[in-house]
């Protein structure tokens, strides 16, 4: 059995869009780069910024679910990025600069009785992943349309916001690699421990509207709500789409 590196996906801002790549170069240690580098804080949260918070202190997609259905580009050099959504205007804004921008652009994205956005935060030399640590994410095509079988229905694989899509395994494969490493191209990985889900994946990522129940087919089908494994970069290189994976 071969497997392969699929599809490889980065998030410039949390919970803000997505954006398919065809190369990365993993740094031992680090998060993607340019993934979750910026992060929404709501007028509810409790961090000021300037290290790790848990995801409790963000505008994200299980509590405004029209943030799903935003696409984002970035521009490393200006460190620009550009949001589409299928119901506004393109934004091409600086994430640490133009933050009323922003806000103004999105403000309508987020439920009136939800907390609201406030402000764009970066910490320094890592991205704002779901994670204590700076993980990367891995996750299994095979897996989705097996979960897409059970709801009678074709999973975008969107709905997920994961790093790294894999061809070629069994479904579920991926949670016996928990403790174990993986080569991907260049770089080596150890797989940490399984993704928890949360209502994000409920929403179509093409509308923003929650129209499939991914958690309780998760929970009813196999008794847990979690989807794809978070690793750790323990050898830097670069993974490109198709190239190999394997179980050191």
């Amino acid at each position: 059995m071969t497997i392969t590196v699929a599809h490889i996906w980065r998030h410039p801002v949390k919970s803000h869009g997505r954006e398919e790549l065809g190369q990365v170069v993993l740094t031992a240690g680090q998060t993607l780069p340019w993934d979750r580098a910026w992060a929404v804080t709501h007028d509810a949260a409790k961090t000021d910024g300037s290290t790790w918070a848990a995801c409790a202190n963000f505008n994200r997609g299980s509590k405004s679910p029209q943030l799903m259905a935003i696409n984002a580009t970035l521009d490393e050099a200006t460190q620009t990025v550009t949001l589409t959504h299928p119901h506004k205007d393109p934004l091409v804004f600086r994430p640490d600069h133009d933050l009323n921008a922003f806000l103004a652009w999105s403000g309508d994205l987020t439920p009136a009785d939800r907390a609201q956005s406030a402000r764009v935060i970066r910490v320094a030399g890592r991205g704002m992943t779901d994670t204590p640590f700076p993980s990367v994410s891995f996750l299994n095509l095979s897996s989705n349309r097996a979960l897409g079988q059970r709801l009678g229905q074709d999973l975008d694989m969107r709905r997920w916001r994961g790093n790294f899509w894999l061809e070629g395994m069994g479904p579920w494969q991926e949670f016996e690699w928990i403790g174990k490493t993986l080569s991907v191209g260049e770089a080596e990985v150890k797989i940490c421990e399984p993704i928890g889900r949360c209502m994000a994946t409920t929403a179509n990522p093409n509308s923003g509207v929650r129209d499939t129940d991914t958690l309780g087919a998760l929970l009813q089908g196999y008794g847990h709500k979690n989807f794809g494994v978070y690793g750790e970069v323990t050898k830097s290189g670069v993974v490109r789409a198709n190239d190999r994976v394997h179980v050191l």
